[in-house]
């Protein structure tokens, strides 16, 4: 399994329960926080490679829920729960997450965005309740390549709005904006 990490040492007690996965974002990271909390980002890049989110209710604050479902590209629908369980604005979030609200299979994830010069590193940590649980995740729905897949498309929707931020002030006559 290739995964990368900021260079902290792992927990011993979990690391044969979990995944890290680390990329770095061509934004600062205020930014990459808010196309990671508001659902009119998240459903843009949200998924790996040719999957798409239909969110059915979102409520981003410490105990709220992301209830969605993702859609894969051979037609399959995968329902999907996230249970907010810690934010620190533009630092951290992290999550429980599920095929639903009880699911007793559920992995937790922690996300931390780090500046790094110009650039921000995400760091995705996701334990799982065994090692059986994360080795399934990793075989059967390719979970380190899905991880690195997601990151890839916010990082591509991060650059994106950023472009077209830029694009905006280069094409706005001074004084014309509100």
């Amino acid at each position: 399994m290739t995964t990368t990490s900021s260079g902290a040492d792992p927990d011993r007690a979990t690391a044969d329960r979990e995944i890290v996965i680390s990329r770095a974002i061509g934004a600062p990271r205020e930014l990459v926080f808010e196309a990671f909390t508001q659902v009119r980002h998240l459903s843009r890049w949200w998924g790996p490679e040719g999957f798409t989110t239909t969110t059915r209710s979102f409520e981003f604050r410490v105990g709220g829920a992301w209830d969605f479902v993702m859609h894969g590209p051979d037609g399959t629908d995968y329902q999907e729960w996230i249970t907010w369980r810690e934010i620190v604005p533009p630092q951290r979030i992290a999550l429980l997450h599920g095929e639903s609200r009880d699911d007793p299979n559920a992995f937790e994830s922690v996300l931390a965005f780090e500046p790094d010069g110009e650039e921000t590193r995400i760091v995705m940590r996701t334990v799982f309740r065994t090692k059986e649980l994360r080795d399934e995740a990793v075989e059967k729905y390719h979970a380190v390549e899905g991880g690195e897949q997601t990151l890839s498309n916010l990082a591509a929707y991060v650059a994106e709005l950023t472009r077209n931020d830029t694009a905006h002030h280069e094409t706005t006559p001074k004084g014309a904006e509100s």
